[in-house]
C-alpha cells in the first residue's frame, strides 16, 4: 500500500493543521518521538534492518515498533514530504560517547527541512538524545526545544549538534549538508546492523522522551532521566519485566517470538 498520510498521523495522534509550516513541523516532530520509540530488535537477532517505504510502515505505523536512525528519519521524512515541506536526507558522523581520538564513519541519518523559507535540522532517531523539535540551521545560538537546549556549532565547512546537559554541553554528531540517497543509507544500514561489533548488534537499546523526562534501556538496564535534573536507574532481573517496560514505558510491540524471549533471558 505504500505511505498514507493520515495513518502515520493518526500513529503519532497529531490531528492538527496540515500545511508546511514550522509549527506543524514542530508539533509533528514532538508527537513522532513520542510515539515511535527508538529501538534495534531486528539487528539485535540479526535480522535483516529493510529501509524501503512498505517495509516502514508495515514495522512502524501498522506494527506498533519503533526504529533506529534511517527507519525513523526515512518514514518521518515520507511524511514531511507529503505535507509539503523540501526534505533532503543528510549523513553524520557520531561524536556522542566516543572515545578520545577516535573517528566513527557517517552512519548516522539526519534531515534538512525547509519551512516558511527558513531551513532547519530534524532528526527523530538519534536515541537517547534524540532532539525533540526542529533546530535552525544557525551556527551559534542555544536553541530551546520541549527537551533540552541545543547549539550548532562550525567545524570547518561542516557543522556539529551540541546538547546542554548538567554537566555543559556535549557534542552528539558532526554532519555537512551534501544530500545523500537512499542507497548511502543502504550502505551504512546495512554495516550497522551486520557487522559482529556494532552496538546495534550486540546490546539492546530502546529509548523514548516524554513529558519532563527521557526513557532509556540498554539491555537490562533502564534509566529515567528527568528534566529536573534526577535520574531513576534500575537493573531489571526478570526477561518478562523488560519485555513489560518495553511495552508499557516504551509502548512497542514486542516479538512474541522464543528467539527474542531466550535472547532477553542471556541479556540479563
Amino acid at each position: 500500500m505504500g505511505f498514507e498520510l493520515g495513518e502515520y498521523l493518526e500513529r503519532i495522534g497529531y490531528a492538527g493543521p496540515r500545511a508546511a509550516t514550522a509549527e506543524v513541523l514542530a508539533e509533528v516532530q514532538l508527537r513522532h518521538v513520542q510515539a515511535v520509540a527508538f529501538e534495534n530488535f531486528n539487528s539485535w537477532l540479526q535480522r535483516p534492518v529493510a529501509l524501503d517505504t512498505e517495509a516502514l510502515v508495515e514495522k512502524m505505523v501498522r506494527g506498533g515498533r519503533g526504529g533506529y536512525c534511517y527507519e525513523q528519519n526515512l518514514l518521518f521524512g515520507e511524511a514531511l514530504r507529503a505535507l509539503g515541506f523540501d526534505v533532503v536526507g543528510l549523513a553524520a558522523r557520531v561524536v556522542w560517547n566516543a572515545p578520545a581520538g577516535v573517528r566513527r564513519a557517517r552512519t548516522h541519518m539526519a534531515l534538512r527541512v525547509e519551512a516558511e523559507g527558513e531551513a532547519y535540522l530534524c532528526d527523530v532517531g538519534f536515541g537517547g538524545p534524540t532532539p525533540t523539535g526542529p533546530l535552525r540551521l544557525e551556527a551559534g545560538i542555544a536553541q530551546t526545544t520541549p527537551h533540552e537546549r541545543f547549539r550548532l556549532t562550525p567545524a570547518g565547512n561542516e557543522l556539529v549538534l551540541e546538547i546542554e546537559i548538567p554537566g555543559g554541553w556535549m557534542p552528539l554528531y558532526q554532519f555537512g549538508e551534501t544530500p545523500q540517497l537512499l542507497a548511502d543509507y543502504e550502505v551504512a544500514n546495512w554495516y550497522v546492523s551486520t557487522h559482529p561489533k556494532s552496538m546495534f548488534v550486540t546490546t539492546l537499546l530502546a529509548a523514548r522522551p516524554a513529558a519532563g523526562v527521557r526513557y532509556a534501556l540498554r539491555n537490562n538496564e533502564f534509566a529515567a532521566h528527568r528534566l529536573s535534573g534526577e535520574t531513576e536507574r534500575r537493573v531489571l532481573r526478570d526477561a518478562n519485566e523488560v519485555r513489560a517496560l518495553l511495552e508499557e514505558v516504551f509502548l512497542l510491540k514486542t516479538p512474541g517470538e522464543a528467539e527474542f524471549e531466550e535472547r532477553l533471558r542471556r541479556s540479563l
